[in-house]
């Protein structure tokens, strides 16, 4: 079974963790995808590779995770040889990723005009902190940087004298999803036309378009929200709550599932006429809260949630990732796989949540060493000779 994008080659120049996840996206839905790597490797290789808990021979969890499912050829760009080596990969290419700062690709002439100069049907993609214009654009960003400007810290936690960042990296994150979606977008369009463009994705307008109904209502309202840890501005209850052995969460989205919850429990405290619909609780939602954290503190998690799915009550356990990644419906999904490498070892890490009916990911290959594919590429795709990548490789131009 071949991937959905079996048939696109995509040159990934980029490094840490934006980038990477869009072209790791790219890979695991089939995109022959060939990692270019400077002679001494990309940033991202030394990151936990000396770590005895999260590395596994020499290669941390983060490129064991992110660069699954690619090749690496290793060209030095600086060099008028290596460059003129990857303008060759460019002709036989569909896509080039990059999430340098603002500015690298041109100085280093691989951004758009230039690329677009050797092949038409190029389509560049950068994913950078603020864009690529504006009076912000030159400014460097990090995951936090992106959550902090793009407004959602001020809205995480429980308190605003306490901002708070998403315990996940969704500022790099969410720029490499949007990436994946502006890529795609471009390979659509080229159907049409028959040549590429530039896809342009700022890690810091992926955050502001995630803040979504809430932007519009700041702009209805004039009024900055306030963060409201996992209880919700509207339905009541929408809470985390304490059982005797960890956590829940209930949301309690209709009137009916409110009715449901009331038969469930059986308690007079909460069986008043003005709580049967959404605004009578909001006008009481610390007692309701508070009743139900002292309710479910008496039985365990396991129990409440078999009673509240038994009344169709929306309810979830608050999992730890040992939890969550040995989850029963989770292993269906094939979203726990083996990721190997290439040593033949494996450990266990996320798998693709993309699942398409008759183009499905079946395998996830190791992680590259440094330059592995480089004779396998520069044969293959670029059809050289044995001698003159012998002579790349003398050259120091390639390793």
């Amino acid at each position: 079974m071949t991937g959905a994008l079996t048939g696109l080659r995509v040159l990934d120049l980029t490094h840490m963790l934006s980038g990477p996840f869009c072209t790791m996206t790219l890979a695991d839905l089939g995109a022959e995808t060939i990692k270019i790597e400077p002679l001494q490797g990309e940033g991202t290789r030394k990151l936990l590779a000396t770590d005895p808990k999260h590395s596994l021979h020499g290669m941390g969890a983060y490129f064991i995770t992110l660069n699954r499912n690619k090749k690496s050829v290793a060209i030095d760009l600086k060099n008028e040889d290596g460059l003129a080596l990857f303008y060759s990969l460019v002709k036989e290419a569909d896509i080039v990723v990059n999430n340098f700062a603002a500015g690298v690709p041109a100085k280093l002439k691989i951004d758009y005009p230039h690329l677009s100069e050797i092949n038409p049907r190029i389509i560049t993609c950068s994913v950078t902190g603020f864009g690529e214009d504006g009076p912000g654009a030159n400014r460097p960003a990090f995951d936090q940087v992106a959550q902090a400007y793009g407004g959602g810290m001020s809205i995480t936690g429980t308190d605003a004298s306490q901002p708070m960042r998403a315990g996940i990296p969704i500022g790099d994150l969410g720029g490499g999803m949007f990436a994946v979606m502006g890529i795609l977008s471009a390979v659509i369009e080229r159907q049409r036309s028959g040549v590429g463009q530039h896809v342009d994705i700022s890690m810091l307008d992926a955050q502001v378009s995630l803040l979504n109904y809430m932007a519009t209502m700041y702009s209805m309202s004039g009024e900055d929200p306030e963060p409201i840890g996992n209880s919700h501005f509207v339905h009541v209850p929408y809470n985390s709550y304490p059982v005797s052995d960890g956590h829940i969460v209930l949301c309690v989205l209709t009137d009916g599932f409110w009715q449901n919850l009331k038969a469930m429990l059986n308690c007079p405290a909460l069986d008043k006429p003005e709580y049967d619909t959404q605004p009578g609780r909001l006008a009481d939602k610390a007692f309701i809260d508070a009743t139900l954290a002292n309710i479910f503190k008496s039985n365990t998690r396991a129990h409440w949630l078999a009673e509240l799915e038994k009344y169709r009550i929306p309810s979830a356990p608050v999992n730890r990732f040992s939890d969550a990644l040995n989850d029963r419906q989770l292993r269906h999904r094939q979203m726990v796989v083996p990721l190997q490498h290439p040593s033949g070892d494996s450990v266990e890490g996320p798998g693709c949540p993309i699942k398409l009916s008759r183009s499905r990911p079946e395998h996830y290959h190791p992680a590259p060493v440094l330059g592995q594919d480089s004779d396998a590429v520069l044969t293959e795709v670029l059809r050289l000779d044995e001698q003159e990548v012998a002579r790349l490789r003398t050259a120091g131009v390639i390793v």
